[in-house]
């Protein structure tokens, strides 16, 4: 047995094979004599490639629109095309292997995309390349597809997107292990969103002699067993039995009002990333949607979702939410959640860069595509629209008056929406904190974001795992920032909620009730736990 430590990011025991997982591609170029063996490979990838893509298409059908899947159809009939399959195989015939058969293939067809003036065409350039990918990891083996697993899986990387860590909620995948990554990134707050249980920062773990092993975590401790033994099994489904019979006596605070003991009443919301984490949202009894992270919509697509698109997401959402309030986040990408069609230059500090309300604000087509489609969509349920990094008045006002337009655009139309809709901002900066009197003014809630406010307020990079050990959540200044915005809201008599990571933190639960915090937005899995803390308070 070997024994491997590292960060807890969700607690939980997870059994299963591992599967080391890289989506580095290092296409090397070799003659082959075997020409027969190579088109069999490239045979059995195409396969393996229309399989993943067909799979794709049904789940995005299922998940969001046939609109949406459509991406998925075509991606399956280029796979199959004759003429593309044709020149890989003419290759191969040459005496090359199969992978750089794939690759020079794929660069070609793009080339000749890119050139047509047709711009229709010129996007299928992306496409060509994104289906050779697929078929090169089929043949390296690096594919990634959950529902192919036989087997009970923990997947090995050196570090996850939060666009991968999303994949993983399908199929036989029982938690996750990485080499990098931050406590505190986007990806380990999937994990607990997605009741994954995940440790990062173990060194090592990439060992390419560990495919296939059993393993086992202990999110709980930050441990991995490689090859455990009867009695370290023994231990941990010992322990697995005693945390599943404790989960199962909070289903008892089901259908129990979220009221303090001297009767003050909380809302205990969800935070969720797509349509997917909707049914957990459900099954832990949250009283609504503190925080939809609209990003992953974008991350998920290969290109702008359109309008129509969003609209239907949004209403779906409203509507199985059954008149609770969904707070719909606007677009919050940049630093660790990037989206290549965006076409935004690298920059030396993302985090502090063009991200968030600074895009939207600068970009304002692709913001009124967002705002319609939530305004749209607030006619079918209680939704309210939430502008994420706002620093600056001027900012919010900004922000404001975009919508305001986009009102004026939908009432031409006559289309229906909620002209009461609440809107409300992230306090997710020092600055907006100290300002928190005169922001509160203008908007009817606030949302702390304590992640980002950690990270703002110390200067501490929370994807940069060298400083994990200084990102402390519970430094003074950020709780005076918390309690200085909750107060500035009770005087101008509009709500506040914290939706970052802390508001599950249950040794700070008493404070912020004190503080005036209204509402506590979780990852799903936290809501009957804190449910059951906050009904045992004297508050």
């Amino acid at each position: 047995m070997i024994t491997k430590n590292g960060k807890g990011v969700f607690g939980g025991i997870a059994f299963g094979k591992i599967h080391i997982f890289s989506d580095h591609i290092d296409v090397k170029k070799y003659f082959t004599s075997d020409t027969a063996k190579e088109k069999e490979r490239f045979e059995r990838a195409c396969n393996k490639a229309f399989d993943e893509t067909i799979s794709l298409m049904e789940k995005t059908k299922e998940d969001v629109g046939k609109k949406e899947a459509e991406i998925f159809e075509i991606h399956s009939m280029m796979i199959r095309d004759e003429e593309y399959v044709s020149a890989v195989e003419s290759r191969i015939e040459g005496g090359i292997n199969a992978e750089a058969a794939v690759k020079e293939t794929g660069d070609e067809f793009a080339e000749k995309f890119l050139s047509l003036e047709d711009s229709y065409m010129k996007q299928r350039a992306a496409d060509v390349i994104d289906i050779s990918e697929r078929i090169i990891k089929a043949l390296m083996g690096k594919s990634l597809n959950a529902k192919d697993l036989k087997e009970k899986t923990i997947v090995v990387a050196h570090d996850l997107t939060p666009s991968q860590t999303v994949q993983l909620r399908e199929g036989n995948i029982s938690g996750f292990i990485t080499e990098g990554g931050s406590g505190n990134s986007h990806t380990a707050i999937l994990a607990r969103t997605m009741n994954l249980p995940a440790v990062i920062g173990v060194k090592g773990i990439m060992d390419e002699a560990y495919e296939g092993i059993d393993a086992a975590i202990d999110g709980s401790s930050g441990t991995i067993y490689i090859a455990p033994n009867n009695t370290t099994m023994k231990r941990l489904e010992d322990k697995k039995i005693k945390s599943d019979g404790e989960k199962e006596l909070l289903q008892k605070y089901k259908g129990v009002k979220t009221v303090t003991k001297s009767g003050k009443e909380i809302m205990l919301y969800a935070n969720i990333s797509n349509m997917a984490d909707l049914d957990m949202v459900l099954a832990n009894d949250a009283e609504g949607i503190g925080l939809f992270r609209t990003e992953f919509i974008f991350m998920e697509s290969r290109t702008f979702p359109s309008e129509e698109e969003q609209f239907e997401i949004y209403k779906r959402a409203a509507e199985k939410m059954g008149g609770r309030r969904v707070i719909i986040r606007t677009l919050d990408i940049g630093a660790d959640k990037k989206v290549d069609y965006f076409d935004i230059p690298e920059e030396e500090n993302p985090a502090m860069g063009f991200r968030a309300i600074r895009i939207c604000l600068e970009r304002t087509n692709i913001f009124k595509v967002q705002l319609k489609a939530i305004l749209r969509a607030s006619a079918f349920g209680k939704v309210a629209i939430m502008f994420p990094m706002i620093c600056t008045l001027e900012e919010l006002r900004k922000a404001k008056s975009i919508l305001n337009e986009v009102k004026l655009e939908l009432d031409f139309a006559g289309i229906k929406y909620d002209r009461n809709i609440e809107v409300g901002i992230m306090v997710e900066t020092p600055a907006a904190a100290i300002i928190s009197d005169i922001l509160a003014q203008e908007c009817d809630f606030f949302s702390i974001g304590t992640n980002d406010l950690t990270q703002y307020t110390l200067a501490v990079d929370r994807q940069n795992s060298k400083v994990n050990s200084q990102f402390d959540t519970h430094h003074e200044s950020i709780l005076r920032l918390i309690r200085i915005t909750a107060e500035n809201a009770k005087k101008e008599g509009i709500w506040t909620g914290i939706c970052g990571e802390l508001g599950a933190d249950e040794s700070l639960t008493e404070k912020f009730i004190k503080w005036g915090v209204d509402e506590l937005s979780v990852s799903p899995v936290y809501v009957l736990s804190l449910r059951k803390k906050i009904t045992e308070l004297y508050v």
